[in-house]
């Protein structure tokens, strides 16, 4: 179960640590192994002891049976390169990892350039360790003060601390090192050039902030004395600015920006879908050749003493270690192809044209049944691994979803309602925006039988917001 959560781009990782602590596990091709001479090797030994009396201590030095390891037609070993796999050539291909700066680290390198002293510099650094990942210092000042007297053993006061705060949100990106959303908007808007649309946007933020964020742009016209034609541009600067300065770095190329690698491909081959399971990380595994060889001269030995004895148990419970990985290897890679398999299967008509509304109606229990896998093994599979297909890139979870009966009695899977609704309300005028209530009465023109709440819980999993607020000039 561990090792099928693993996701593939970090299996290479797992395999090589198993590598590292069992020296009876090998990564790299199959040596064949010449069982029948072995096994008459062991049985000629076995006639020449017959009847030889051997010692009370060699009898019991015997008990040990090796032959289950050495007498094996088929050594454990682990393939990845078969009929369900990726080519050669994909196999070959190295996945490229943009080399970038963190956010915090683009923070670090740009207070680096300013003239501090050490202490000065051991403050500031506390704030921007205490900067979060959207870009605000959400920590109380007074904290801060207390966090460096406990641990740096700085003693400040909260003006300092406010100096040095000043000083950090002029750095890149604009607004990073605000408390709250409002000072973020604002000093972004500070370091426009200001027209007259940036000043009455810095209006709007300073004194009409909460009409401006419930969006009653009526009553903001009337309190500014402007049309609402003048009011336009002013919000479309407001609107332009980023919220989540820090999220902005992330998505310039931070290193926490997520690099997927699909688990499986999907292609169509002239209206046959074709199934391959990404090996690139998963090498071949085989038991040591040299472990099994220790096997075989412990078997030939006359004289078998204790220390003997205990080298020998312990190369056999490594061997045993290695058939364990390398089999649990197998069952992991099984279980994801058998998995994909019959998702494939059950989303046929989406893989061969892409299209959302070719959506099945699929559960975890549908897929469980068909694989015959437990629904929790499914489970795993759906929310940790990727499928490639010719329209993107795909988390299996997306494949599943509730059904939603019509009209006409046929059940629709709910994520083909979802994109309706979607459609819907892009589609919708903007100065007067469709209510939850407007919304299900189109889509039950369309033949789907829906409830307002349930339309308002569709919305809000497409993080679409409510109607007011969807509102524009």
């Amino acid at each position: 179960m561990k090792l099928l959560q693993v996701p593939t781009d970090q299996l290479e990782q797992r395999i090589k640590e198993e590598l590292e602590a069992n020296p009876a596990l090998e990564e790299g091709d199959r040596e064949e192994q010449d069982a029948s001479s072995l096994e008459e090797v062991f049985r000629e030994e076995e006639k020449g002891e017959e009847g030889t009396g051997e010692g009370e201590e060699n009898r019991e030095n015997e008990e040990l049976d090796l032959d289950d390891y050495i007498n094996e037609d088929d050594v454990a070993d682990y393939k990845t390169r078969d009929e369900n796999y990726g080519d050669d050539d994909e196999d070959n291909k190295t996945t490229p990892y943009a080399v970038t700066d963190t956010f915090h680290e683009n923070l670090s390198k740009q207070l680096g350039m300013c003239e501090l002293d050490e202490r000065q510099e051991k403050i500031a650094q506390q704030i921007l360790g205490s900067i979060d990942d959207d870009g605000y210092l959400r920590r109380e000042i007074s904290a801060i003060v207390d966090d460096l007297a406990f641990s740096q053993n700085v003693m400040t006061e909260e003006n300092e601390i406010i100096d040095l705060l000043d000083l950090i949100q002029g750095f890149d990106p604009p607004g990073v090192g605000a408390r709250d959303l409002r000072e973020c908007l604002l000093l972004q808007l500070e370091r426009k050039t200001q027209t007259k649309a940036i000043k009455l946007a810095i209006h709007i933020i300073e004194n009409y902030f909460e009409e401006f964020t419930k969006k009653h742009y009526e009553k903001l016209a009337r309190h500014m004395r402007v049309d609402e034609d003048d009011l336009k541009p002013v919000i479309t600067e407001i609107t332009r600015l980023n919220p989540k300065p820090g999220g902005s770095a992330k998505e310039d190329g931070g290193s926490m920006y997520q690099y997927i690698i699909p688990d499986f491909t999907i292609m169509n081959n002239n209206g046959e879908l074709e199934l391959k399971l990404n090996s690139r990380n998963a090498p071949e595994l085989r038991v040591s050749r040299d472990f099994m060889d220790m096997m075989v001269e412990y078997k030939r030995g006359q004289q078998k003493d204790k220390k003997q004895k205990e080298a020998i148990l312990f190369i056999k419970q490594k061997i045993d270690a290695a058939k364990w990985f390398i089999d649990a290897i197998k069952q992991r890679q099984h279980t994801l192809w058998s998995t994909m398999y019959e998702i494939m299967v059950h989303q046929y008509d989406f893989f061969l044209t892409g299209d959302e509304t070719q959506l099945n109606p699929m559960i975890l229990k549908d897929i469980a049944e068909k694989t015959g896998l437990d629904i929790s093994t499914v489970s795993r599979v759906a929310n940790s691994k990727y499928v490639q297909t010719e329209f993107g890139t795909y988390a299996l979870k997306y494949f599943f979803s509730e059904s939603l009966s019509t009209e006409s009695g046929e059940e629709v899977s709910t994520r083909e309602v979802k994109k309706i609704l979607s459609e819907l309300i892009e589609g919708e005028d903007k100065k007067n925006p469709l209510s939850d209530q407007e919304l299900m009465e189109d889509l039950r023109k369309r033949g789907y039988n829906i409830a307002r709440r349930t339309v308002a819980k569709y919305r809000e999993q497409l993080d679409i917001s409510v109607a007011r607020l969807r509102k524009e000039l």
